[in-house]
């Protein structure tokens, strides 16, 4: 396993060194990119991309879906900060959270072009 030579860490995933102090994406905008992961819920969004707001049941219909597991993907979106939920009722409609995705979409891009120290630097010597 490859570590950093300042902190001996290492990415678990990747097996790369972490630099000390590197930017790591706060805890909304990994939410947020956890929720666009799945191919299944990237589709079910597209059914709110166009600002109409669905029940659960509409939105199951449209994806082709079973509700129990639309729901559970909507729960995922929203908690990624791209539905917002009201209710009415014992109905709950979902409609893109544009505001918010903006925000987020913002940040992404903050971290993305962040600048970052060089990655192999070798230590310093006294």
């Amino acid at each position: 396993m490859v570590g950093d030579r300042a902190s001996g860490r290492a990415d678990p995933g990747t097996g790369r060194a972490i630099r000390p102090g590197a930017a790591v994406p706060g805890d909304d905008l990994q939410v947020f990119l956890k929720a666009l992961t799945s191919g299944t819920r990237q589709k079910l969004f597209a059914h709110f991309a166009d600002g109409e707001e669905l029940t659960v049941g509409e939105a199951a219909e449209r994806a082709g879906l079973g509700p129990s597991t639309t729901s559970e993907h909507l729960a995922v979106l929203r908690r990624g900060g791209l539905l917002q939920s009201t209710r009415s009722g014992k109905l709950v409609r979902y409609r893109a959270d544009r505001e918010g995705i903006a925000e987020l979409l913002g940040q992404l891009h903050s971290y993305l072009l962040a600048p970052s120290e060089p990655r192999d630097t070798p230590p310093a010597h006294g």
